[in-house]
């Protein structure tokens, strides 16, 4: 029997981490016809199965999902496509994905979000779309969020740009609310940020480039949360924090029990200001590297559960676009096949954070700020979407492998510990390892 014809798939002998379900411990998972259909301890499961999976000393978590990425279609095809992208999530262990908006024409209509999850795009792992919030993400006027809904939007956004004007942003968390849709906030104060390409530091100083201040991203954060607290059933999350500050107005959110999530980067985990170097573009980004008492505030947000998801801001660009001068080149780095590797290596390894809490981020905290249903657990009856990982395997990343049509990481010939050995979408191997 082929494998596209297998309905049934047995992963026996691993260690099973599912944090929604509270569960950390050795178990064999049967999945059949898209679902999850039977949990037990190892040599247990009573039903049978056409195909198995041996996972002896390997991890396994429910599928990962990514709250944040750039698959560049429609209309800039020539960075990645939905097939290039998905095919580089799932060797990053990414089951899930939720594609931003910020395409040519820009994905504002139930049209284009139906567009986007046709099987004709070639998608190996779920596409969930994140819709603009206003037309043309001109910051004028709200879409239709609710037929954007119907349509399959997992939430509305204008990344890449921030609502900056107060009644929009108001009426876009109203609108939210009674949809029960998030509202997601690129946080940036373009007032303050106009022609700035890093960080403002000792570094852009240095480097005579203008820098974005930690205000532009706090100020934004601070009004959206103060705006939450006012709309009570408002969904707002803010995207790619990068802030000691901004982390200070999310954690008041929180108290007050306003509907506030937000997600980080690797790259902001990782990274600092300083590895700009001499003008290193594959360190350019948007927000763009910080601090290290940012980052240190990023490390310990992450430990203590304020963080809800780790999401890659997958960002591909295209050579021309990255190899001119730093001011010219474009925001972005790829990032989906380099995500867990560095959550092992550097939150687990260097900072001890456990690694229940790591897939929490990339699994159960996802799927709860984006409402994804059946996902993020493993419980009995939900889609069969599994990451299979090594936390012990060391790794080289080569970029010129990479599964993306762009090659524009600063992490290319970095040594890792974690490598993904299989992800399995509705219950069917996408990904394995050589």
């Amino acid at each position: 029997m082929s494998r596209q014809d297998n309905n049934s798939l047995l992963i026996k002998g691993g260690h099973l981490i599912d944090p929604a379900a509270k569960i950390n411990a050795p178990m064999d998972i049967l999945l059949r016809d898209g679902r999850v259909a039977e949990i037990a301890p190892p040599k247990k499961v009573r039903g049978g199965c056409d195909e198995k999976f041996d996972a002896r000393g390997l991890i396994v978590s429910p599928g990962f999902i990514d709250l944040h990425v750039h698959l560049r279609e429609p209309g800039q095809s020539y960075k990645e496509t939905i097939a290039t992208g998905t095919a580089a999530a799932a060797a990053g262990g990414f089951t899930s994905v939720c594609t931003m908006p910020n395409t040519v024409p820009v994905v504002d209509t139930d049209a284009w979000v139906t567009w986007l999850r046709r099987p004709e795009r070639g998608a190996v792992v779920n596409v969930f779309p994140v819709a603009a919030a206003t037309r043309a993400s001109r910051g004028h006027s709200l879409t239709d969020f609710a037929a954007l809904q119907r349509a399959g939007a997992a939430a509305v956004t204008d990344d890449g740009k921030p609502i900056l004007d107060d009644e929009i942003m108001l009426a876009a968390l109203r609108l939210g609310a009674e949809l029960n849709l998030p509202i997601v906030q690129h946080a940036e104060d373009t007032h303050l940020t106009e022609h700035c390409s890093m960080h403002g530091g000792p570094t852009s100083f240095r480097l005579g480039l203008r820098g974005m201040p930690t205000a532009a991203e706090a100020a934004i954060v601070d009004r959206d949360i103060s705006f939450a607290q006012q709309i009570r059933e408002s969904r707002l999350h803010v995207a790619h924090l990068s802030t000691s500050d901004a982390l200070k107005a999310v954690r008041r959110g929180k108290r007050a029990r306003a509907r506030v999530t937000c997600e980080v980067t690797p790259h902001h985990f990782t990274l600092l200001d300083s590895d700009v170097g001499e003008y290193d573009t594959n360190c350019k980004m948007n927000p763009p590297l910080r601090s290290a008492s940012d980052r240190e505030a990023i490390l310990v947000a992450l430990a203590d559960g304020t963080i809800d998801a780790i999401a890659t801001d997958h960002a591909p660009h295209a050579a021309h676009e990255k190899q001119v001068e730093f001011e010219r080149a474009a925001f972005g780095i790829t990032g989906l096949e380099t995500a867990l590797a560095l959550a092992i290596t550097k939150l687990h390894h260097e900072h001890k954070i456990p690694l229940m809490r790591l897939v929490e981020l990339l699994t159960a905290g996802p799927a709860r700020v984006f409402d994804l249903r059946s996902r993020g657990s493993l419980q009995r009856g939900n889609f069969a979407d599994v990451t299979i990982f090594d936390p012990k395997k060391r790794w080289t990343f080569e970029v010129s492998k990479s599964r993306s049509l762009s090659r524009n990481t600063p992490f290319d010939g970095w040594q890792f510990t974690g490598k993904v050995a299989a992800t399995i979408v509705g219950g069917k191997i996408v990904y394995r390892a050589d």
